[in-house]
């Protein structure tokens, strides 16, 4: 069994030995395709992908079309179809390798596991017309096994002139509410870029922060005013993957009923080397757990976020990046209490996370970040069970994550990254009545990606 002083000194050797050979989550989504269509290196859109560079959120915006390689074309007529086609097949894929432990395994269990893979994916990412791109992701599931849809975001964008202002809009075709944000503050894509699949994680999250991911599909559209003001809307519905169709609800806890609405509305501005946004972003969903007919669970997400970036061209182009971003959900869990999985229908729930990257050149990258998540006590909702429950019903947990990131090549990444509770569920000490103290679960994670 080994301890946190164990864990921490390997953490720091393996720390030193990286900084004697380089003098120094990722959610990775540097995707080769779009470096082939476009010609530019990856470094052009990404800091530490999946960041955005100003180049990479136009890029995006203007819906993943722009190209810089020649192109299979015909010029639509009255009654000829047009053509604008890349001479390739827009296709990418990645490959990870993870090794990882926490300060006290599960019981019964070993310590500092390695995945050989941990996951794979493959990509459809491009122009697909003159106006139309996509990011398709199929990703492979080392411990399923299996390969299943990941992120899809295919969209339709054009320009006009509104009010004298150039007006840049589109269309938006998801699985996964904020995975078309242009910005890396929103849960999608926000930090961390990378993590360990088999550590025990926190039981409460929000259900805009990943609890509809690649479970939706949703239809929208988006524009962008002067550079400056940005704003986008869309509904989803329940389409569970995997499942039979026609949709009996039978599988899942979250069955939309009618349609979701999203809404996102944001801010931009670049002072000289400095650049800001500011923005908000929620969704209301109405559910029926396990069923499409009955009483109905109503969740309201309401979100503030920030993100603030500064080139440092006096230090080699170094630059920083800061993201931020609160959400609060109120729920009217009526079915669920009428089942009797919660004590009482309504319930509020927070999370706060910050976090901040140095970005020596776009080689090397230092991060840090803070969680937070606290709500409503429910000792029915939020269970005793060993390692994932809590003792006294408390949804709270806080800590942080510690990255170092190192891509000696723009398509191959190495990360060292440690995680550490102050809180969980609930609890510092024997949080769940099992005996198990929340720095047990602090992790210690090192990951190899290699991008083809």
């Amino acid at each position: 069994m080994s301890s946190l002083k164990d864990v921490n000194k390997y953490i720091w050797t393996i720390v030193a030995v990286v900084g004697l050979l380089l003098m120094g989550s990722t959610r990775l989504k540097a995707i080769t395709s779009y470096a082939r269509q476009t010609g530019l290196p990856c470094s052009s859109c990404h800091t530490i992908p999946p960041e955005l560079t100003p180049f990479g959120r136009a890029f995006k915006l203007n819906g993943y079309t722009m190209t810089g390689m020649p192109q299979i074309t015909a010029k639509p007529a009255r009654h000829q179809a047009g053509l604008s086609l890349d001479r390739y097949m827009p296709i990418a894929a990645f490959i990870q390798f993870s090794y990882s432990g926490t300060n006290r395994p599960r019981p019964g269990t070993e310590n500092w596991n390695a995945e050989f893979p941990q996951s794979a994916s493959l990509f459809l990412a491009g122009a697909i017309s003159d106006h139309v791109g996509s990011f398709i992701q199929v990703t492979y599931d080392s411990q399923g096994d299996h390969f299943s849809w990941d992120n899809t975001d295919v969209r339709y964008s054009n320009r006009k002139t509104f009010a004298g202002k150039d007006l840049v809009y589109g269309f938006t075709f998801n699985n996964n509410p904020t995975v078309e944000d242009l910005w890396n503050d929103t849960p999608a894509w926000g930090f961390p870029w990378v993590g360990p699949d088999q550590t025990p994680t926190p039981m409460a999250g929000t259900l805009i922060d990943g609890g509809l991911a690649q479970d939706v599909g949703g239809v929208g559209a988006y524009a962008m005013w002067n550079d400056h003001l940005y704003g986008a809307a869309a509904v989803y519905r329940s389409v569970h993957i995997g499942n039979p169709q026609p949709n009996d609800g039978t599988c899942c806890g979250i069955n939309i009923r009618g349609a979701a609405p999203y809404w996102r509305l944001a801010w931009q501005q670049t002072m000289g080397k400095n650049y800001l946004e500011v923005g908000t972003y929620g969704m209301h969903a109405a559910s029926t757990p396990g069923g499409i007919m009955g009483p109905e669970d109503y969740f309201t997400d309401v979100a503030a976020d920030a993100q603030y970036e500064r080139a440092l061209p006096k230090l080699d182009n170094d630059s920083i990046s800061v993201h931020t971003t609160y959400i609060h959900e109120s729920t009217n869990l009526v079915a669920t209490y009428g089942l009797g999985g919660a004590a009482m229908p309504k319930h509020d729930l927070s999370t706060y996370k910050l976090d901040g990257t140095y970005h020596f050149g776009d080689k090397y990258g230092a991060t840090a970040g803070y969680f937070n998540t606290w709500g409503t006590t429910d000792p029915v909702l939020y269970a005793q069970s060993a390692i994932d429950g809590s003792a006294n019903g408390d949804p709270g947990s806080d800590g942080y994550i510690l990255q170092f990131a190192y891509w000696p090549w723009q398509n191959i990444d190495f990360t060292a990254q440690y995680t550490g509770y102050l809180k969980f569920n609930g609890g510092k000490t024997n949080y769940d009545g099992a005996g198990r103290n929340a720095s047990d679960n602090n992790a210690a994670y090192f990951t190899a990606w290699f991008i083809f």
